[in-house]
C-alpha cells in the first residue's frame, strides 16, 4: 500500500507537468523518458541521435512518448530556444559523454560536452520567467578518489583522474557557480529555480550496449555464446539497477518543488555500504543467472587508468529524501540480465513492466 501510495504521489509532481528532459536519447535517458511517461509527465527530449551500436531508445519511436528534438547539447542557441518554446517546469539535465574510456580518445570534446554543456542548460534557463526546479546530473566519480574504503560524502573534496571523472568534477563546480551567482537560494522568490546534482554510482540494466560496460560485454557475449572477457575483475564498483538513480532524481525533483531553499545541493545515490560486489563477482552472478556462459581474465588488462575501489555514501539521501534502494546489486544483475533474455520485440513492453515492477515493489 505504501508504494502505491508513493506511485500516486509522484504522479500529484509530475503527471500533467512538463519536464525538459537532456539525453533522452542514451541508456540512461530513455529509461528517464520511459519512467516519466509512466507516471504522466509531457515529456520534451533533446539529445544527439541514438547511436546505430545502441538500439534501446528506437525500441520506444514508434510510441510517440516524448517529444524529441535530436540536436547538439553544445548549440546554445538551439538549445535555449527549445527550452524556451517548451516553458518547462522540471529539468533533468542527462545529456554528457559518459565514458571513461572514451574520455581519453576524446577528452576536450568530454569536457565540451560535460562542462560547457551543462552550463549552456544553466544560462537557457535565466531567461525562463517561471518556476523551474532543475537537476543535473553527475557521477560519483566526481570525487578525488583515493580508493581506499572510506565512503564518499557530499562535502569530500572533489577531483578525477580521467577526463570523465574531471569534467564531472568540473560540472559541480559549474552548477556551484551557477546556483551562487544567477540562482541563488536567498533569492528563490524572485527567480524561482531550484538547481541540484545528483551523484549516482555505477548504474546497470537491459538496454545499455556501450562499449567497455560490463553488464554489456557480458550481454553481447552470453547472447554470441563468447566468452566473457574481463578487464579488472577484482575492481569494487556500487552496482545499482538503473531505476534506482532515477527513482531518486525524481524525488529530488519533488522535494526541490516544495523546499528549492532547502535541497538545492548536491545527493549521492549509491547502493547500501555492505552491497558493494567486484567484477569477478557481477559476472559470476550474470552467468547463473543467464544458465549458462564463461568468464576470461583479459591478460593484456587496461592500458588506462580506471579506479579499482569506489564507494558513496548514501546516508544524506536516506535521511532527507527518505531514497534507499528497493533492489540489492544481486536483484539488480537478474532483473539486467532477464532484460537482455527477452525477445527484442517485447524489449519495450518489458521495460515498462519492470518500471511497475519497481515503482510498487
Amino acid at each position: 500500500m505504501e508504494d502505491l501510495v508513493m506511485l500516486a504521489k509522484f504522479r500529484s509532481y509530475y503527471a500533467g507537468k512538463k519536464v525538459f528532459l537532456t539525453g533522452h536519447t542514451g541508456f540512461k535517458g530513455t529509461w528517464m523518458m520511459a519512467l516519466l511517461h509512466h507516471i504522466g509527465a509531457h515529456v520534451k527530449g533533446y539529445a544527439l541521435a541514438p547511436e546505430d551500436s545502441a538500439p534501446f531508445h528506437n525500441l520506444f519511436t514508434s510510441r510517440s512518448i516524448t517529444e524529441s528534438v535530436l540536436a547538439d547539447i553544445r548549440d546554445k542557441e538551439r538549445l535555449k530556444n527549445e527550452i524556451m518554446s517548451f516553458q518547462p517546469d522540471y529539468i533533468f539535465h542527462l545529456a554528457a559523454q559518459p565514458l571513461v574510456l572514451l574520455s581519453y580518445e576524446i577528452p576536450a570534446e568530454t569536457f565540451e560536452v560535460n562542462v560547457v554543456g551543462t552550463a549552456n542548460v544553466l544560462e537557457a534557463i535565466k531567461a525562463l520567467e517561471k518556476v523551474c526546479n532543475i537537476v543535473v546530473v553527475t557521477t560519483d566519480k566526481v570525487y578525488d578518489n583515493k580508493e581506499h574504503h572510506a565512503l564518499y560524502k557530499e562535502d569530500d573534496r572533489l577531483g578525477g583522474y580521467d577526463p570523465y571523472s574531471a569534467s564531472k568534477a568540473c560540472t559541480e563546480l559549474v552548477v556551484d557557480s551557477f546556483r551562487n551567482s544567477f540562482f541563488n537560494t536567498k533569492d528563490i522568490a524572485v527567480h524561482g529555480k531550484g538547481v541540484a546534482t545528483a551523484r549516482a554510482g555505477n548504474v546497470i540494466g537491459g538496454g545499455d550496449w556501450s562499449k567497455n560496460r560490463i553488464i554489456p560485454d557480458t550481454a553481447k557475449a552470453l547472447l554470441q555464446g563468447k566468452e566473457i572477457l574481463v578487464r579488472n575483475p577484482a575492481s569494487v564498483r556500487p552496482w545499482q539497477h538503473v531505476l534506482e538513480p532515477l527513482f531518486g532524481y525524481l524525488l529530488l525533483g519533488a522535494r526541490l518543488s516544495d523546499e528549492p531553499e532547502n535541497f538545492s545541493q548536491a545527493f549521492n545515490f549509491g547502493p547500501l555500504p555492505e552491497d558493494h560486489l567486484t567484477v569477478k563477482e557481477l559476472v559470476e552472478l550474470a552467468i547463473k543467472t543467464w544458465g549458462s556462459g564463461r568468464m576470461e581474465v583479459a591478460t593484456n588488462g587496461a592500458a588506462l587508468h580506471e579506479a579499482n575501489l569506489l564507494k558513496l555514501d548514501i546516508n544524506k539521501a536516506k535521511e532527507k529524501l527518505n531514497w534507499q534502494p528497493r533492489l540489492d546489486a544481486r536483484q539488480a544483475i537478474q532483473w539486467s540480465i532477464d532484460w537482455y533474455k527477452t525477445p527484442t520485440e517485447r524489449q519495450a513492453d518489458f521495460t515498462f513492466q519492470q518500471i511497475d515492477n519497481y515503482l510498487t515493489k
